[in-house]
């Protein structure tokens, strides 16, 4: 009944519509009249705009799966589990680094340990959304910076971006 082109649209931005839908009932409630519902609706208004910002910094991360493997984010690790190539595993407090680079018309994440090793993921590999889960946990990672900077990894061809350095 529902149109694909217009389900797949959906399904990428279903958090932020559900944000979207909590504010306006916030807003919708703080209008009903009285101090009562203006400060449970104002209330219910900042929780939906929180969950609205941080769901439109997670929106680059949702994309169409095009490249192969998968990406899961367990016990504080990263893991990449390549089809093509060979993957790997960094834990998030041995993080050293993270760049966004764009190779051969493919974006990757370059997440370099303390130790120096290195590990590639695709940015459009199955699970990859985890990562904007697991990139919050970094001290003073900024997530509107690295949003951006998914967001336009595709402008620019063959393009390495630093997003995140540990403090110290």
């Amino acid at each position: 009944m529902i149109r694909p082109e217009l389900r797949a649209w959906l399904a990428t931005r279903s958090e932020a519509l559900v944000a979207t839908a909590i504010l306006l009932a916030g807003l919708w409630l703080a209008l009903r009249g009285g101090w009562f519902f203006a400060a449970v609706g104002l209330l219910v208004g900042l929780v939906g705009l929180s969950l609205l910002l941080g769901a439109l910094r997670r929106l680059p991360f949702r994309r169409q799966i095009a490249a192969p493997g998968m990406v899961e984010v367990d016990e504080g690790a990263i893991r990449y589990y390549g089809a093509a190539v060979l993957g790997g595993e960094i834990a998030l407090r041995d993080l050293a680094e993270i760049r966004l680079m764009r190779l051969k018309g493919q974006g990757y994440w370059r997440l370099r340990s303390t130790s120096r090793e290195a590990l590639l993921v695709p940015v459009d590999a199955a699970g990859a959304e985890a990562l904007a889960h697991a990139f919050t946990a970094l001290p003073g990672l900024d997530m509107g910076t690295v949003s951006a900077a998914l967001a336009h990894v595709a402008d620019q061809p063959d393009a390495v971006r630093t997003v995140w350095r540990r403090p110290g």
